[in-house]
């Protein structure tokens, strides 16, 4: 069982500080993740930000313009910045926000460290351009770049006390990292070809006649099944999905709901490009924030949750 250890001691002033910083970097830009933490109790909230906002400075670094030498350069000083919080010497007057609050997060809570060391990782990987020939490959990256935040969130979140089969709360919180992983790298499809990079394996562009990519307009290339590609990759993404779940049940409350909330969003987004796969090429597939809103509520009721551990029951049955 993965208990959380949250220290009862009050949050100082520059502390709180630290917090509110990261907790408005998270409202700005990601208001997917902000809808789900929205629902956890204030310190986990807090803790997720930091989190949050850690992973979001490794990723502006690859996505950003800088020569790849530079971009290298400041991920291995991310890296001993993260190398000091995981040492204990960060104090709470260091004039960087996010290595405070993240400080203090691992303080309260047990987060493995080593996972936002997995993320540099695949950050890296974007920087030297990598490309993946078979699934098996992309498992790699989608490990390193959101299973491991799988990971280090349920560092956060903890399992509920006496939840069966609590020992497997790792691998499903890995697993449904990839699932919202593969549903990013469907969305994403036109933008990070016209970016240059190609994250579907190789093997599956050759199979649906996509090898030529997607970086020439709304048009797939010349006689490909574009959709066949997606509604293959949709599928794998629901299996993942499927399995990730039953994280759901070994949680608390307001934990699941907040894992719920996220989830869902994602997978009604793959439900939107299963119905309409050439939309990923027209432009960024996304919900509206009512129906952002109603996941969340969802998620909160707990229906998710129950469906899983139903589930769950008949197959042990």
């Amino acid at each position: 069982m993965i208990r959380t250890v949250e220290s009862s001691a009050p949050a100082t002033a520059p502390v709180l500080a630290a917090y509110g910083y990261c907790e408005t970097v998270t409202g700005q830009q990601a208001r997917n993740f902000a809808y789900g933490i929205r629902l956890l109790p204030t310190p986990k909230r807090r803790a997720m930000s930091a989190l949050y906002a850690f992973s979001r400075r490794v990723d502006d670094i690859g996505d950003g313009t800088l020569p790849d030498h530079v971009k290298v350069a400041r991920l291995e000083d991310t890296r001993t910045l993260l190398a000091r919080v995981r040492e204990g010497h960060v104090e709470e007057d260091d004039t960087d926000p996010v290595a405070v609050a993240l400080a203090d997060a691992a303080r309260r809570f047990p987060i493995p460290l080593g996972g936002l060391d997995e993320l540099i990782d695949g950050v890296q990987m974007d920087v030297r351009g990598e490309t993946y020939e078979t699934w098996d490959d992309l498992k790699t990256y989608c490990r390193c770049v959101a299973g491991a935040i799988g990971r280090l969130s349920l560092g956060v979140f903890g399992t509920a006390p006496g939840a069966p089969g609590a020992e497997r709360a790792p691998e499903y919180a890995d697993t449904l990292g990839l699932a919202l992983q593969l549903t990013n790298i469907l969305r994403d499809v036109r933008e990070d070809a016209e970016g240059g990079r190609t994250y579907l394996p190789s093997d599956d562009l050759a199979k649906f006649g996509c090898s030529a990519g997607f970086g020439g307009g709304p048009t797939p290339p010349a006689g490909s099944d574009f959709a066949g590609l997606v509604h293959f990759e949709v599928r794998r993404a629901r299996a993942l999905f499927a399995e990730g779940y039953r994280l759901l049940p070994l949680l608390d409350r307001r934990s699941g709901a907040c894992v719920a909330a996220m989830a869902g969003i994602y997978r009604r987004l793959l439900d939107r490009i299963e119905r309409d796969p050439y939309a990923v090429l027209r432009g960024r597939v996304s919900l509206p924030g009512r129906e952002k809103a109603y996941v969340a509520v969802r998620g909160l009721s707990g229906l998710d949750t129950r469906h899983v551990a139903r589930r769950t029951v008949r197959r042990r049955l």
